[in-house]
C-alpha cells in the first residue's frame, strides 16, 4: 500500500530526472522565477520570456487596495 502512494513519485524522477531534482532543490530553497539570477539563467538557456514580472494581471494603477461597493 505503501508503494503505491510513491510509485507516481518515482516514475516522475525516472522519467524526467533533472527538472525534478531542480524543482526540488528551487522549492527546497525558495528560489522564486521571477528573480533576477534565476530570470536571467532561465532567459539564457530558453532564449525566451515564458513569464512576465507582473504580479498577475491586475488592471488598474498598481497603488494598493481598490475599493468596491456592492449595492
Amino acid at each position: 500500500m505503501f508503494f503505491d502512494e510513491l510509485s507516481p513519485i518515482v516514475k516522475e524522477i525516472a522519467q524526467q530526472p533533472v527538472a525534478f531534482f531542480g524543482g526540488l532543490v528551487s522549492g527546497l530553497l525558495r528560489l522564486s522565477l521571477s528573480d533576477d539570477p534565476v530570470k536571467t539563467w532561465l532567459d539564457q538557456q530558453t532564449g525566451t520570456t515564458s513569464y512576465s514580472s507582473s504580479s498577475g494581471g491586475h488592471s488598474g494603477n498598481g497603488n494598493g487596495p481598490q475599493s468596491i461597493s456592492i449595492d
